[in-house]
């Protein structure tokens, strides 16, 4: 019997006698209580220290994720707060700022998905819309051309400090650090000169040093005068296990040293193996829509044999995510039609996502089971199914006797040791 995530709960499946194994992240536990490390994160941090008394009369900007990113605002923001009072600063001068990137701004009555009430009720709160271009800042160009505009109003505060989490990103290398603001409260121009470099061969997962979009959002973050990071490290139960506090840069170096040295897994006899990887992102939020989803088929695809089946089982509450990838990825007949359509265009946010989809569904055929609606998900090229059972058997009529099999039920946190130097 496997068990998976999917949305808020679990779906399970009976595969008794099959040739399958389940590979599941190192599980780390948090060492102490998760509010303790965030504790000790914060009395111990590096780089530039807040000291007593610093805060008075100051402006201070706190960027952080939208629901789409499965951060513990409940537990680091009422430590950042306390930490940030007892240092002198006025909670009516504290502005948290949504970092949508170009997701969906949040109306006001959405704020309760990321805030607590205690929170909302105390502090000024703005979602950031990468369109408002009234409302952002040029700051001038990155050494690699990309144009760099910030929310305006962030950039007019006098202390920025962004809150977020440090793991594996599909094509970013590591999310993390400055990537909140440099990304997630820039102008879409900004993210689509950013993201143009995803053909580039370093734009993968577990690279930070030497890909090229990683280090444009460091230079970005740089132009923008980000103070302090505020990130940690999660487990696949969403509990904190590593929290790091201080100069954005470094928080990254720690927190990427501390994914390679407990995190990542020695995979080099599972990887390419298997006939049928079945993975799941992780359920809610990390399968809230298939833009976010799709991220798992980028870990699925390390475990499969080229022309192997992979079985995607993500919820998909907020259907696909973009219009944009939607649009672009069901107006083609092909996915070999998407590869060069998008090579031949001018580079557009959206769109990307269903290029990079379209590279891995050549060589995997793509199960989806969700609850979209059957018939766009074939629009979308994408076989679909309305269960795992239905899905498994589909992909056994595609395989040969006796399929090697493999389950990643927390696909996006499954990654294998990749060596770099910084």
């Amino acid at each position: 019997m496997i068990s998976i995530p999917y949305g808020n709960k679990s779906i399970k499946m009976d595969i008794q006698g099959e040739n399958y194994t389940v590979i599941r992240p190192k599980m780390i536990r948090p060492t102490t209580d998760q509010n303790q490390i965030v504790e000790n994160a914060l009395k111990s941090g590096f780089g530039r220290y807040l000291r007593s008394g610093s805060g008075k009369d100051k402006r201070v900007a706190i960027g952080i994720n939208d629901q789409s990113r499965p951060i513990p605002n409940q537990i680091l923001l009422p430590s950042l707060l306390d930490y940030l009072v007892k240092n002198g600063f006025e909670p009516e001068k504290i502005t948290f700022f949504i970092a949508t990137g170009t997701h969906v701004p949040l109306k006001p009555e959405e704020f309760s998905l990321i805030l607590d009430s205690d929170i909302l009720s105390k502090y000024h709160v703005v979602s950031h819309d990468c369109d408002e271009e009234q409302n952002l800042a040029y700051l001038g160009t990155t050494s690699v051309g990309t144009p760099v505009h910030a929310n305006r109003q962030f950039m007019d505060s006098d202390i920025k400090i962004l809150v977020g989490n440090i793991e594996s990103h599909h094509f970013m290398g590591f999310s993390g650090g400055v990537k909140t603001a440099a990304i997630g409260l820039s102008g879409r121009k900004t993210i689509t000169a950013n993201h143009s470099m995803l053909s580039h061969p370093n734009t993968v997962m577990g690279l930070y040093s030497s890909n090229p979009m990683r280090q444009d959002v460091e230079e970005i973050g740089k132009m923008i005068g980000i103070d302090y990071a505020f990130n940690v490290v999660i487990n696949d139960n969403k509990e904190i296990i590593a929290a790091f506090w201080g100069d954005p840069v470094e928080v990254m170096f720690k927190g990427i040293e501390y994914i390679r040295t407990n995190v990542q897994m020695d995979l080099d006899k599972a990887a390419g193996n298997f006939d049928l990887v079945i993975a799941s992102p992780g359920g809610y939020p990390k399968d809230i829509n298939f833009y976010q989803a799709q991220k798992a088929v980028t870990h699925a695809c390390l475990f499969s044999k080229p022309g192997g089946v992979i079985i995607l089982a993500a919820e998909c509450r907020d259907g696909m995510g973009s219009k944009k990838f939607e649009q672009f990825l069901s107006s083609k007949p092909s996915f070999s039609e998407v590869i060069k359509d998008f090579e031949d265009m001018q580079f557009e946010i959206g769109p990307h996502k269903a290029y990079q989809l379209a590279k891995q569904a050549i060589k995997h055929k793509i199960i989806l089971v969700s609850d979209i609606d059957e018939e766009l998900v074939r629009k979308m090229h994408l076989m679909p199914a309305k269960t795992l059972r239905q899905a498994y058997d589909l992909a056994m009529d595609a395989l040969p006797e006796n399929p090697g099999i493999a389950v990643l039920p927390y696909a996006t946190h499954t990654m294998p040791k990749i060596a770099e130097a910084f």
